[in-house]
């Protein structure tokens, strides 16, 4: 069968699964990075004086979150930052490094056997079982759209040989990349005193990591159906970036959150000529924090270049 007809079977067998988790109660994936915040800030094109009024622009009384960078990637300039070289837990953000070393060493089309410990991986994960086999393109997918630590680990353990010798070449790439306030300890973000990042650093990972076509394809995928090669087991995966398909441009990247780290996020908005990076760590109301810079970004943007023209 070829990887066409192979995928349209998956996707079919993938809806009459769900359909029966639905009926059956049973849940097909787990993901405790979603949380119930409403996005409530509205868009508003209008051109704001300056950037030195961007609290009073934004409504802040207290910024609501430890470390933001807010950049324009077209020229370089950066918008809005607070605290952004601030070393911080940077949770499943961590992913994005992992999956760059992933595509690096690995080759999609491997066959994956998750293992006990991936088996075994906490707080996200799809409830993968040891003995599946996956495509690694698949547990990538898993772990760039819903953040799943199973798949993560499954996917690190086998380019790597173990998880040690993986996080021994995401430090490698962190130092080639000259992100010098950047250290891991593990794969796929999970607390740790030397496990930490910047929003400075995180922002320049995120710009090179979208140069992948891979990469930037997965990220900004809402809903995906991957299935292990030797069972009949689909697994939906919906993504945990509440900023795709709700504000127009949004093109990924990624969501993180564990109890030290908070929530935080990365989102790359293309919109009306202007490329916006966003890093935020550690906000209690991510979304909204969010959708208030975008916002401001946009609005920004559009005055500078009036002012170009």
């Amino acid at each position: 069968m070829n990887r066409s007809r192979r995928t349209l079977s998956i996707r079919a067998f993938g809806v009459l699964t769900l359909l029966f988790g639905l009926w059956s109660g049973q849940a097909l994936a787990v993901d405790s990075d979603v949380d119930d915040e409403v996005i409530t800030v509205p868009f508003d094109p209008r051109p704001v004086p300056s950037a030195k009024q961007a609290n009073h622009s934004l409504r802040w009384r207290h910024v609501p979150a430890h470390s933001i960078l807010l950049k324009e990637l077209k020229t370089g300039t950066t918008l809005y930052q607070f605290e952004s070289e601030k070393r911080l837990s940077p949770a499943s953000l961590t992913k994005i490094m992992s999956a760059l070393v992933i595509l690096e060493y690995g080759h999609l089309d491997d066959e994956v056997t998750v293992s006990p410990k991936a088996a075994r991986a906490h707080k996200t994960h799809l409830r993968l079982r040891t003995g599946q086999i996956f495509r690694l393109e698949d547990l990538l997918k898993a772990m760039l759209i819903v953040s799943a630590n199973d798949a993560c680990l499954a996917a690190s353990e086998h380019v790597g040989g173990d998880e040690a010798r993986f996080v021994d070449l995401m430090n490698a790439k962190a130092a080639a990349l000259q992100l010098h306030n950047t250290h891991f300890s593990n794969a796929c973000g999970f607390d740790a005193p030397e496990h930490y990042s910047t929003a400075e650093d995180l922002a320049k990972l995120s710009e090179i990591a979208l140069h992948h076509p891979v990469f930037k394809e997965l990220v900004r995928e809402e809903r995906e159906i991957i299935m292990p090669i030797n069972e009949h087991r689909a697994y939906v995966l919906r993504t945990t970036n509440r900023l795709l398909g709700r504000i127009p441009g949004v093109q990924g990247v990624k969501t993180g959150f564990t109890s030290k780290a908070g929530r935080c996020l990365i989102a790359k908005v293309s919109q009306d000529g202007s490329d916006l990076l966003l890093v935020i760590l550690n906000s209690k109301r991510r979304w909204n924090t969010a959708t208030s810079l975008i916002n401001y970004g946009l609005r920004l943007s559009d005055s500078r270049a009036g002012l170009a023209r």
